[in-house]
């Protein structure tokens, strides 16, 4: 059974920032094909260091992978989260990244949060209750 879906337009970003993008994709679309516990620890390790990300740098991170990644732009949500947070830190920051599950109906999703709050999604906070998150670390 198909799903139809459009895929959102979005400005491309400066060359430089469309490169380190295509990069965090591709480093995603790799972390992705791991377990879950292997993705935390990997996410763990390099969220080090980090300053906590603000809403509009882990908006423009989200626009930025989406416009250079149509999987990202797609329903794949595990692999724009994980781009969009790894797109985060390779400017110094990081946002909360978190997996969760609905239960009625049941929906798994994977998402980027500032502040408790969903960075470019549609689903108000708390639709999704979180199973694994990695947070950014207090200096």
């Amino acid at each position: 059974m198909s799903c139809p879906i459009a895929l959102g337009r979005a400005a491309p970003p400066p060359v430089r920032r469309r490169l380190a993008a295509r990069l965090a994709a591709l480093a995603a679309r790799l972390l992705a094909a791991l377990p879950p516990r292997r993705i935390r620890t990997a996410l763990t390790v390099l969220r080090t260091g980090a300053a906590p990300a603000t809403a509009g740098q882990a908006l423009a991170a989200r626009e930025a992978v989406v416009a250079v990644s149509t999987r990202c732009a797609g329903q794949n949500c595990l692999q724009r989260s994980l781009a969009t947070a790894l797109l985060c830190r390779m400017g110094g920051t990081w946002p909360t990244w978190c997996t969760g599950v609905r239960t009625a109906p049941f929906r798994a999703h994977a998402w980027v949060e500032v502040d408790g709050v969903p960075i470019g999604e549609r689903e108000p906070p708390g639709y999704y209750t979180p199973t694994l998150t990695v947070p950014h670390t207090t200096r």
